[in-house]
């Protein structure tokens, strides 16, 4: 038979063939591996020069969890807050509720000119409900509109609180009409408010101005803290809760 007949060349096909099957299943092994791989990696093509290249795209990053901010607790009847102005135009102001960072850097949502926290006081009982936010925002009073803030001041109801906070330049756009309205919050400060000066202030609609917070510092190059800012400017303390 010519299997006998070439029983030595038959040996060789046979480890060959052998040989073959061996690296099938390892390139099988890793195809398998690759797939997984692949199939837990995201990608995008991005078009760069003359040829396609992979990019991984990050995996959606996790809720921030919401800082503390260390505050005292206050007695009945009053929640705590924590203010703090932008220092020149480097940090960004922060503003905290009931220990809660509301606004600042690390939520993102700070910037230039004129920083506002609206609270409803109405969400506030016995049972333990907290303060709810409203609104919040920053406008630019540099090179940005007033109007949005005037909207905002204009739109406010009774028993809302109002927390503010300057950052770099808080002056130059603001008009007498939106310095009216905010003095309307309680503000005795806000008609003077200048050129880069620093400003804090917590006051409300109706009733809750009469428990007003407000500190008030000046741009003047003899006495700034920074090149062209005064110091920064912090405070906190207890609310009174509006009660109609």
């Amino acid at each position: 038979m010519p299997a006998v007949k070439m029983g030595g060349r038959y040996l060789k096909t046979s480890q060959a063939m052998k040989g073959i099957l061996q690296y099938a299943g390892g390139l099988l092994v890793f195809l398998l591996v690759a797939l997984v791989i692949l199939k837990n990696t995201s990608y995008s093509i991005t078009l760069d020069g003359d040829y396609l290249k992979p990019k991984e795209v990050p995996a959606a990053p996790s809720q921030s969890k919401v800082r503390s901010c260390g505050l005292k607790v206050c007695p009945a009847g009053t929640f705590s807050f924590s203010i703090s102005s932008g220092a020149a135009n480097v940090v960004a102001p922060k503003i905290c509720i009931q220990n809660r960072m509301v606004l600042g850097s690390v939520q993102n949502n700070a910037g230039v000119g004129l920083n506002l926290v609206v609270l409803n006081d109405d969400c506030v009982s016995e049972t333990g409900r907290t303060l709810q936010v409203v609104k919040l925002g920053h406008y630019d009073m540099y090179s940005g509109d007033v109007q949005p803030l005037i909207e905002v001041l204009q739109g406010l109801e009774k028993g809302n609180i109002v927390l503010m906070a300057s950052f770099d330049e808080p002056a130059t756009k603001l008009t007498a009409e939106a310095r009216s309205l905010i003095e309307g919050l309680g503000s005795t400060s806000i008609k003077a408010l200048g050129f880069r000066d620093n400003w804090v202030f917590v006051g409300g609609k109706g009733d809750v101005a009469k428990g007003t917070f407000e500190k008030h510092m000046k741009n003047n190059q003899e006495t700034n803290k920074y090149d062209g800012w005064p110091e920064m400017l912090q405070m906190d303390g207890c609310i009174p809760l509006f009660h109609e």
